[in-house]
């Protein structure tokens, strides 16, 4: 369980390190995590969203 959890943030960062590179680079260089937390959940709530649509 705590192996999908890992993968799945990986993922999510990966996938937000190639979809808005500049929001990653100005929330990193600022020190402010917010912004990135928030995108990453956001991600992983859509895509949990769409999965289960098709369950």
């Amino acid at each position: 369980m705590i192996g999908l959890l890992a993968a799945t943030i990986a993922g999510a960062t990966i996938w937000l390190l190639v979809y808005d590179p500049v929001m990653v680079s100005e929330a990193v260089s600022k020190g402010d995590v917010a912004p990135i937390v928030q995108a990453l959940g956001s991600a992983i709530f859509s895509a949990l969203k769409g999965l289960f649509k098709y369950l």
